[in-house]
């Protein structure tokens, strides 16, 4: 079991006990999973689907971080990976949409930082283990899978001494919104949330923060939620022998 910090123990929420909300049996999974092509679909059909600023989340927990080696997973328009550059962190970000990259990038080039924009999947993107400072996945659309196998890549990616930050929509508590806004129509059933990363984190790991907390959006995809599970974890240099 991962040791717990301070703030999640004060928090007392716990929040890595919830279980996924269902929306309802599923015949056939892999047809409610969004690929590449559809991705492209769905940006295409705006000017901009997000609201251009970083998430909220991102910018509370990792602000007070010193800036390393960085990876944002399902970097969508590029908000948080242009908001990390620009404090010093070195970014990897990956979406699996080429028109989400495109605007990205010149998201980028308007602000003056530097990122590695690749256009892959997690699973897919071959990244080599243990060498990121931070792992930051925002509301990812990583599947579910019988061996975990998301949930595993995200630990391993982490150096020692970094921060994994995994942030979702509270679904559990707002299904009347898990399918709003058009943008998101998909069983959040099929999809890795924070309880699924912590039930994987080992003694090697310390939860830092494992909890549920209002969230204020300006505009953009996904404004209508109204709360988030969080969860940030550090990977110990040295973890305490069992």
């Amino acid at each position: 079991m991962a040791r717990r910090g301070s703030r999640a123990a004060r928090r007392g929420v716990g929040v890595t006990a919830r279980r996924a909300w269902q929306h309802g049996p599923v015949t056939d999974p892999d047809d409610l999973v969004p690929d590449a092509a559809e991705w492209d679909e769905r940006y295409g059909a705006t000017e901009r689907v997000w609201s251009g600023e970083p998430n909220g989340t991102l910018v509370a927990e990792v602000d007070g971080l010193s800036p390393g080696r960085a990876l944002d997973v399902g970097c969508g328009e590029g908000a948080d990976a242009v908001w990390l550059a620009s404090r010093g962190w070195r970014v990897t970000a990956l979406d699996v949409s080429r028109v989400a990259l495109d605007r990205a990038e010149r998201h980028a080039r308007k602000a003056g930082v530097e990122v590695t924009w690749r256009r892959t999947g997690l699973v897919e993107a071959g990244l080599p283990r243990g060498v990121f400072d931070l792992v930051s996945a925002q509301y990812p659309v990583l599947r579910k899978t019988t061996d975990a196998s998301a949930e595993h890549l995200l630990l391993d990616l982490v150096a020692p001494g970094g921060t994994l930050l995994v942030v979702h929509h509270d679904v559990e508590r707002e299904p009347d919104h898990a399918h709003e806004g058009g943008f998101e129509p998909f069983d959040p059933a099929l999809y890795v949330l924070p309880a699924d990363v912590a039930a994987v984190l080992g003694p090697q790991w310390r939860i830092d923060v494992d909890e549920r907390r209002p969230r204020v959006v300006h505009g953009g995809g996904g404004a209508h939620h109204q709360l988030d599970l969080v969860l940030r974890a550090e990977r110990l240099r040295h973890p305490a022998s069992t």
